[in-house]
């Protein structure tokens, strides 16, 4: 069965109290939808900072969530001298501390920063028509000349979702993967 690639690039959620430090009384505005149904990329930016780099314009996405959450790839970690676990959208427990800065504020995070896991988003027409229920995890084959195959992708169920993987730069890059492009899942 084949699968839509979502290449996700670094960026941070913010619960609507942390926004307000960083971006004072500004309104969140959207840039532009994402896939995901209600998601989207907000005009917004940050920098992110460590005691030994920082990296700038990091988008915030939208809307508001109940947690704060960075999430980077390995090479940005290795370039902020992080090592944040791979994990779940939302399972912050024990992550790396960072820090945000805003135009309005600064928030410095004792955990929240992750590397996203490899997931596809996929709702009950989905699960149901690939015959995926009780599945917790595919491999993906990548065709091309830097193809192979991915291996722990979670299936990330939630009620509404846009049938896509998603894949840290570091990942689409390895494999010379872009927005977009077709994969199978074996």
């Amino acid at each position: 069965m084949k699968v839509q690639v979502g290449v996700s690039n670094r960026h941070v959620h913010l619960t609507k109290e942390h926004y307000k430090i960083l971006f004072g009384d500004k309104k969140i505005e959207k840039a532009r939808d994402l896939n995901q149904p209600g998601q989207f990329a907000a005009t917004d930016y940050v920098t992110l900072k460590t005691e030994k780099s920082s990296i700038e314009k990091v988008r915030i996405l939208g809307p508001f969530r109940s947690y704060t959450q960075v999430e980077i790839s390995r090479t940005d970690a290795i370039k902020m001298g992080l090592n944040p676990p791979v994990r779940t959208s939302g399972d912050l427990k024990g992550s790396s501390p960072i820090t945000i800065i805003g135009p309005s504020g600064t928030l410095k995070l004792e955990s929240g920063c992750i590397i996203a896991d490899r997931h596809i988003h996929v709702d009950d027409k989905i699960i149901k028509y690939y015959h995926l229920e009780g599945i917790k995890e595919v491999s993906i084959l990548i065709p091309g000349i830097k193809g192979g195959i991915i291996s722990h992708v979670h299936i990330k169920h939630s009620k509404e979702a846009y049938f896509e993987m998603h894949l840290d730069t570091d990942d689409a890059n390895a494999f010379m993967l872009k927005q977009g492009d077709i994969v199978e899942i074996i």
